[in-house]
């Protein structure tokens, strides 16, 4: 009696602890969009060229700025009367509300000039600078000086310049960065909403309870309200950084864990309730059972989303410990609220069938009738064959992987839906050279300054170069140095540009190399080049970290290789199939340079757990029973929950598709299918067929092998 009220006084303590840190941690969930940083320039190393420029370049301009493109254009002719309109349009920017008594001009880092025509005299082009250094400063309603300007000039421009039968658009490099914000802001609700409903359905159709599904999503939460009280004070005081990408793996990650422990442990639980008619005794085994596998897996993932702080690229870096921080919170939770709340309801959680004590066992299925009653009979009778014709298949979707293509994209590429910013510079490039507004900037001693010009001017692509900001005004000299702006031809975002700028920086180096050449063409250049020496880096650190850690929780070297060989053959097929779908399908102009990386990191550091989840219930099993009949009841006993796993780690990533970012749609893609292949194909018959053919050799150097 005396040790059941311990247990009751023990789960008393936990649930009032997971009050109090869901209180705590809830608000913060919902700050989190409040400490984003979205600007590639802050993710580049200070070494990199395009920083340096941008450092130089504050000595040239009195701050940052930021620039909005409003381009204004018609089917004939500017008239004279568009012109006096738009002349009344410019003179009233300045006094634009943005919220909280601000006025536009109050960030405006110089006056809105006079429009420039177009050489069709079919558009006008303005750029309102506003200062980029106060663009995260909150007004209004929360919203960001970022797209209070856009949204202040598209609601004037409503009242003011389109009923006279004008096309406008607000575009450029911060009309992109407002429909980012729109893009960005149902992160909070609609994804997380969307991530538990999905994991809410499957759960009921697999657990086929009303009530058991509402506990494990409880510990998603509360594990994410974990994750985001450490996260938002660090990305808020500048500790890590923190991106919309980030924090939208980051609410996956969390609910994709947290559901995936739970789903082990639940298993485990209900296993054990056949055996004890205490539901403390069976907890109590469960929980010892299933600790070493979930705490593996989870310090898998830590460790390899950690190998991130070794890229150079502040976003990259950053998803680091926001997404290990997040594995934590699911583990925690998983493990201290869940029991807790298992336990507070008993049997009855699992109602409407509720488990008795029957001494039926999931081992009793190997060469049943039941599904992975017969896979396991298979991989049984015919290993060899089996895990042949798997790793036959995997190679032959893992040949299309060089076809990936992952070299940048457009800022009009990286939505998904139509938004004004796309649309104006689509519109922008019909009336100037592409690259307007957006110049190439060049860093070079002012005894130098003729010389880069006409260099710039051979460069193909490249369509005007001066160190002056207006005809017969003297550049400005800093320190022995003048900027040279060169405008390109071709839009200033696309990859052809960052090809350009390549090309420019090699005709300038052989000048001087004192020459730097910098604006957001050559950050991009800088950001591709960063992300291919990441790859190179961080992939083969992955590596070695997961293979230790296999080695020391299997206590083989043999199963670690399969293993991680298995992982990486896995890994292989799912971007050779993704780039089939992405080229032919979708028909998607490119991807992010980041995201294989990414991808590697979700597929190879989470498909990892279900092998682990799988070979430490065979190690269990094979000490028991031997290794070839061990390898076929941890297959037939973890079969259904480990499936089931995956199918709610990919649905929660694919959730990630409500979000119309094309990075963010790419991700979702290959998590979800690189998971189920993992877990249909690679955990259910390559490693186990494989394992079964090298026999008890599979546990080599460790006693099992003997």
């Amino acid at each position: 009696m005396k040790q059941r009220w311990m247990w009751r006084a023990g789960i008393a303590a936990v649930l009032i602890v997971w009050l109090v840190l869901g209180a705590v941690g809830g608000p913060a969930v919902g700050k989190l969009s409040e400490v984003q940083q979205n600007d590639n320039a802050n993710f580049l190393p200070k070494k990199a060229e395009s920083t340096q420029v941008a450092n130089e370049a504050a000595k040239f301009v009195d701050s940052k700025a930021l620039p909005y493109f409003v381009l204004i254009e018609r089917d004939t002719p500017i008239t004279t009367a568009d012109q006096a309109k738009v002349t009344a349009f410019v003179a009233g920017i300045p006094a634009l509300g943005l919220g909280d008594g601000k006025k536009l001009g109050d960030y405006l880092v110089a006056p809105v000039g006079t429009a420039r025509p177009s050489d069709d005299h079919k558009a006008l082009l303005l750029t309102v600078q506003v200062d980029g250094n106060r663009a995260d400063e909150v007004v209004g309603q929360g919203e960001t000086v970022l797209y209070a300007v856009a949204k202040a000039l598209r609601a004037e421009i409503k009242d003011s310049l389109t009923p006279t039968g004008l096309q406008v658009y607000v575009t450029g490099p911060g009309g992109v960065f407002a429909d980012f914000v729109v893009a960005f802001s149902g992160i909070d609700g609609i994804l997380l909403g969307v991530a538990l409903a999905v994991v809410f359905v499957i759960l009921l159709i697999v657990y086929r309870s009303p009530i058991l599904p509402i506990a494990v999503l409880l510990t998603a939460v509360f594990g994410l309200a974990l994750a985001a009280s450490v996260v938002y004070p660090l990305a808020k005081h500048g500790v890590l950084q923190l991106n919309g990408q980030s924090q939208g793996i980051l609410f996956i990650l969390v609910v994709g864990a947290s559901t995936d422990y739970a789903l082990l442990l639940v298993s485990r639980y209900k296993e054990e309730l056949h055996d004890y008619e205490s539901k403390y005794q069976a907890m109590r085994v469960a929980w010892r059972a299933a600790i070493e596998p979930i705490a593996a897996s989870a310090a898998t993932v830590i460790l390899g989303l950690l190998c991130l702080l070794l890229s150079r690229l502040g976003s990259t870096k950053g998803l680091g410990p926001v997404g290990a921080f997040g594995i934590a919170g699911a583990f925690i939770a998983a493990m201290t609220f869940l029991p807790a709340i298992l336990l507070a309801f008993g049997r009855r959680i699992f109602w409407p069938s509720i488990p008795r004590v029957d001494h039926v066992h999931s081992r009793d299925q190997v060469g049943g009738r039941r599904l992975w009653g017969r896979v396991s009979g298979l991989v049984g009778r015919r290993s060899r064959r089996v895990w042949a014709i798997s790793a036959l298949a995997l190679l032959a979707c893992a040949a299309f992987l060089p076809t990936f293509k992952a070299s940048g994209t457009s800022q009009e590429d990286l939505f998904l839906n139509k938004v004004e910013s796309v649309t104006g510079q689509q519109q922008l490039a019909k009336h100037f050279d592409a690259g307007a507004g957006t110049p190439v900037e060049i860093l070079t001693p002012v005894a130098l300054a003729d010389r880069v010009v006409r260099a710039a001017m051979k460069v193909d692509g490249v369509g005007a170069a001066s160190a002056s900001v207006a005809p017969g005004v003297p550049p400005k000299v800093v320190d022995g140095k003048v900027m040279v702006q060169a405008t390109l031809k071709i839009p200033a975002d696309s990859p052809d540009a960052t090809k350009i700028v390549k090309h420019l920086r090699a005709d300038l180096d052989s000048i001087s190399p004192e020459i730097l050449v910098g604006g957001n063409t050559a950050i991009n250049l800088d950001v591709l080049d960063a992300a291919q020496r990441d790859l190179k880096v961080i992939i083969p650190t992955i590596l070695a970290v997961i293979f230790v850690v296999l080695m020391l929780l299997l206590r083989s070297l043999v199963a670690a290789v399969l293993l991680v060989i298995a992982n990486v053959l896995s890994f292989g097929a799912t971007v050779g199939v993704s780039a089939l779908m992405f080229n032919h399908v979708f028909k998607f102009p490119g991807a992010d340079p980041g995201i294989p990386l990414y991808a590697f990191v979700f597929l190879v550091a989470l498909g990892i757990d279900y092998s682990i989840f799988l070979m430490t219930r065979v190690r269990e099993e094979s000490q028991e029973q031997g290794t070839r009949p061990g390898i076929l009841v941890g297959l037939a006993v973890t079969g259904g929950v480990i499936t089931s796993a995956g199918v709610v780690l990919a649905a929660t990533f694919s959730a990630l598709a409500v979000l119309p970012i094309l990075f963010l749609v790419q991700i979702a893609f290959m998590v979800a299918f690189g998971v189920l292949l993992d877990t249909t194909v690679v955990r259910s018959l390559l490693v186990p067929s494989l394992a079964h053919d090298i026999g008890k050799k599979v546990w080599w150097p460790s006693k099992l092998a003997s």
